[in-house]
């Protein structure tokens, strides 16, 4: 097929290598003149542009795009689309994305929500890599799509070689996310501002580095994608505040028993978790 990628740092440079590996014609747009030449110069992409050159020859327009830029985006930019062409995103949020979306779609276009879960703690195509998204899971949130572009969706995620890919509602996508990883970043985020002892560094283990490699964040993209699944995240903090406080009231009251439960019933669920 002829795709498009519109932005092309980690997430978009990464489909962009992959897909142009499986065969499709890529073309590359980003704001960035040092971007596109980046991913010329390192066969990313086919062909690449500063300016929504040709972008009315694809099939497929994949928007990795922060979420906010995105609806801006599309807004903008939808006439320059040709009848029937499939929209596909890479976004960590749905519901606020899609319910926005269709204020505005042409009829004649798809947009299908899609999340690749898989990423590095570093921005920027140089950071990109065709491999990045072999053995993830690849989520699509259909809402009133028909079938081909559902299939195109599909399509996508096997040439990203995934391992798994499933198909929920945006609202299920935004709770699953907001337990599975924007809790997930924002105890990383307050694991590393609990102490500030500078020397830290030097006496930890991999247990501190393995909790906290997420800890490194675009704080712009981040806090979009917090503000923008408030109300789910809370209530997750709140969630893991309660289980928090479980523990730390059987420290107190020297309950062992109750600390050895909490313990099993974490290992038989990380080993289920091992097993998909």
């Amino acid at each position: 097929m002829k795709i498009s990628v519109v932005g092309l740092g980690l997430i978009g440079g990464s489909i962009a290598s992959c897909l142009k590996q499986s065969g499709h014609k890529i073309s590359g747009y980003d704001i960035d003149e040092k971007t596109i030449s980046y991913a010329i110069k390192n066969e990313i992409i086919n062909f690449g542009s500063t300016k929504l050159i040709n972008i009315e020859d694809s099939e497929v327009v994949i928007l990795a795009l922060y979420p906010t830029v995105l609806i801006k985006w599309l807004k903008n930019n939808q006439e320059k689309l040709s009848a029937n062409t499939i929209i596909i995103d890479a976004c960590g949020i749905k519901g606020v994305i899609i319910s926005e979306i269709k204020k505005f779609l042409r009829s004649d276009l798809e947009f299908v929500g899609c999340h690749p879960m898989a990423g590095k703690e570093a921005s920027g195509i140089m950071h990109s890599s065709p491999t990045l998204y072999k053995d993830a899971n690849f989520i699509i949130t259909p809402v009133d799509n028909s079938d081909y572009a559902i299939n195109v969706a599909h399509q996508i995620a096997k040439n990203l070689k995934v391992k798994n890919i499933s198909e929920i509602t945006p609202l299920e996508h935004d709770e699953f996310i907001g337990f599975l990883s924007q809790l997930t970043h924002v105890i990383a985020i307050a694991l590393m501002n609990a102490n500030d002892n500078k020397d830290l560094s030097l006496y930890t283990g991999d247990s501190f580095r393995d909790l906290t490699r997420i800890a490194k964040l675009n704080e712009d993209l981040w806090t979009e994608l917090f503000t923008m699944n408030k109300e789910i995240l809370i209530n997750e903090i709140e969630l893991f505040e309660k289980s928090l406080d479980e523990f730390k009231n059987a420290l107190k009251n020297d309950d062992i028993e109750l600390m050895k439960t909490l313990m099993i019933k974490s290992t038989l669920r990380r080993k289920e978790f091992d097993k998909k």
